[in-house]
């Protein structure tokens, strides 16, 4: 083990006694994806639509933009990540629009920040809920999560709704979906 690897794995070690796990271990060669998932809850025929969501995505790339590790050291902690909560639900929601029939924006109420470890690391689990008024036939998702500072960002979409699940992968190139209910 060469001198570097030794001395920063004793670091390592020392941070985990003295403050606990991390909540995540930043790493910048990964794969940017998130995931959306997104099922309708209610809707009467003339009444508004309700819909549930949740959105993971990586601590890693919400590190990358709003530069979450206060300390520098390489690790997320809960309390780094809750500190930021407000800058975080900001920044994602800002990247995702839904509207309804003509092009009436849906509201788009966001719920509490959890943690949610997937194989690649630890993600943010924000769940939000959405309504839009009248009683649409389909709606338009527009995505837009780090495409202006990662083009290669994924988000992977699945959408329950009574005529069924639909999966897509969004893109920069395919960031809009109509979405059939």
């Amino acid at each position: 083990m060469s001198r570097v690897r030794r001395k920063a794995a004793v670091l390592l070690a020392a941070a985990v006694f003295a403050g606990g796990l991390p909540a995540a271990k930043v790493e910048a060669h990964s794969a940017s994806d998130a995931y959306l998932s997104l099922h309708v809850v209610s809707g009467a025929t003339a009444g508004p639509l309700h819909l549930a969501g949740q959105w993971d995505i990586a601590l890693r790339d919400l590190d990358f933009v709003l530069r979450l590790d206060a300390d520098g050291n390489g690790h997320l902690t809960w309390g780094e990540v809750r500190r930021r909560q407000a800058a975080i639900t900001a920044y994602v929601f800002q990247h995702l629009q839904l509207r309804a029939g003509a092009g009436t924006p849906c509201r788009i109420a966001p719920g509490p920040l959890r943690i949610d470890d997937h194989a690649d690391g630890a993600y943010a689990a924000l769940s939000f809920e959405v309504t839009c008024r009248g009683a649409p036939a389909k709606l338009a998702l527009d995505y837009g999560l780090f495409f202006a500072v990662d083009p290669s960002h994924r988000g992977i979409f699945v959408f329950d709704s009574s005529a069924g699940t639909a999966t897509a992968v969004l893109s920069p190139e395919h960031a809009t979906l109509d979405l059939a209910l």
